[in-house]
This record gives structure tokens, sequence and C-alpha cells, in this order.
């Protein structure tokens, strides 16, 4: 295997945490060690893909499933744009497939008119090459993936600290049982909607109390609603998957989000008491490079 660059990554992620939206990052970034045997089968490919702080130079492909992939040809969002301003740059997780990057900026760009914001706060989308995260998502590997803050971009340039200690917003109420009256606004519902309607998205993810407010708020517009997927955490951003680009034969798409809007007992049983205090389970190993898809090592490799 050629040799891995490190990549500086925040310590805080080094050493473990759920890198999620309101978790702050660091002006400071420490390298990763080098690892002793890279060639070692039983390293854990997050070891790998997270030692790897650019793009492969090969035609942008995304490869496997989105829990179980990688991306070749990665661009990224730039960091500043009229309309967006991407967070906590010290994790360098704003790498994509090229469509995703577009939606993302054709997103943004119509913002402003479809709810007033000033434009959108970009959470994590992918690592430079994909594949498994030392922290946080089990997707987000193959860059069709990304995080959108639910909280509007200011009317200024945020400073490198504040995309560093700014907290994104927690909408949903402290008994998780709705949402927070006090901070869900009729903003948040039409962005959601107009994200929904974009053809290339495939399923959004959010809270269930999201879900539910949604389903409360939608009005007999209703089919954008199926792609909507209540799904715990996403109470301070809502996620965003597109689906398989066209032609992409390595990339594997997910079934078709069920008929019907989701508004039902489907979304009911998120609110039983099991559901809401979950036993922990037991951690899954970490994936090993035998476990992605072979097209994955050259991509890891390639310059």
């Amino acid at each position: 295997m050629n040799a891995i660059r490190i990549l500086p990554l925040a310590v805080a992620l080094v050493i473990g945490g759920t890198a999620s939206a309101q978790d702050k990052g660091t002006l400071t970034p420490k390298p990763l060690p080098p690892l002793a045997n890279p060639n070692d089968p039983s390293v854990p490919a997050k070891e790998l893909f997270g030692r790897r702080d650019t793009p492969a130079s090969l035609q942008a492909r995304s490869i496997g499933s989105y829990a179980r992939g990688c991306v070749a040809g990665a661009t990224a969002v730039p960091i500043d744009g009229e309309t967006w301003q991407v967070m906590r740059l010290s994790r360098n997780r704003n790498w994509g497939h090229p469509q995703l990057v577009n939606l993302l900026q054709d997103l943004s760009a119509r913002v402003p008119r479809i709810n007033g914001w000033p434009g959108l706060l970009v959470g994590d989308i992918s690592q430079p090459r994909g594949g498994p995260m030392l922290t946080g998502h089990a997707s987000h590997q193959i860059g069709l993936d990304a995080d959108i803050w639910l909280t509007p971009m200011p009317n200024r340039r945020l400073t490198r600290l504040e995309r560093e200690e700014m907290s994104a917003t927690n909408v949903v109420r402290e008994d998780r049982l709705d949402v927070d009256p006090e901070v869900w606004t009729p903003q948040h519902t039409a962005l959601i909607r107009a994200a929904a309607k974009e053809r290339r998205v495939a399923r959004i993810f959010v809270n269930p109390a999201i879900k539910k407010a949604l389903c409360r708020e939608a009005g007999e517009d209703r089919a954008w609603l199926a792609k909507v997927r209540p799904m715990w955490g996403h109470n301070y951003h809502f996620h965003i998957r597109l689906a398989c680009p066209s032609g992409e034969a390595g990339c594997s798409d997910q079934d078709p989000p069920p008929g019907g809007d989701g508004c039902g007992a489907e979304l009911s049983r998120w609110f039983t008491r099991d559901m809401l205090f979950p036993k922990p389970g037991k951690p899954r190993p970490p994936l090993r490079m035998a476990q992605l898809p072979a097209e994955c090592r050259q991509v890891l490799v390639a310059p």
C-alpha cells in the first residue's frame, strides 16, 4: 500500500466522540500518528481512510453502499459561497460526489426564496475518499450524504473559531415527543419540503419529532413526506441522501421508501418507551478493508 498521508484532525475526534453537529472542533488540529503496519488486514478501514486528506485522482464515482463503500474523484464544497458556509472545518469532511456538491449549491442558492434565510450552514458530507469515519457516522461513505444544520446562515462570514465552536440549533423538545415551539419555525418546514422535492434526493433523515411536526404542517401536498424518514439523532441537522448517479453500476441504492406519507403507525412506534429509551446495544466491530468493495483499495492507494 502507498504511504498514507497524515490527516490533521481535531484531538477530540481522534480519541472518540460522536462528531455530531454540536460537537466542537479546534483551531489547532493535531495529526494522527502513523500506523505501524497499514497493510495488516486487521487494521480497521476507518484508520486508513481517516488518514487520507486529499481525494483520489480518479474519475468521480460512488462505490458500494452508503454505509459500506468509498468515493473516487470527490469534490470539495468550497468553505464559502454566496448562500452557504461550511462548518467544523477541522474535520475535513466537506467532500462529496460532484452531483451532491452541485445539488447543495443549487439548493442553497434557492434558500432565500424558499424560506427567507440568507443561506445554509453545511455540516459533515464525506471524507476526501469517503469510507468509514473515525468517529460519528455509519453512513456518509460514498459521497452522497450531507448534513444541513437547522440553523440559518447569518448575514456575515463566520470566523474560523465560530465555525469550530458555534453550536447548531436543537429544535426538539426536551422530552423528545415533539419539536420545541420556541425554536421550530415554518422556515424549517419550507426548507425540508424543498429539499425532499428535489428529484435527485432519495431520502431525508430527521428526528422523529421533526417528522411529526412536518406531518402536522404539510397540508394537502403530502407526497414529499414519503422521502422524509425518522431517525434518532438529527435534532440539530437534517440529512440529505442522493440516489446513486445514473450509470454508476458499482453504487448500491437503497430500496425506495415505503408508500404513503409515513405519518401513521409507522411514525407512532418511534414514540414508544422502548424507542424513546433504547437499551444500549453491543458495538459492532469496525469494518475491515476486506468488507468493502474491492475497488475501494484502489481508491485508498491512488495518488
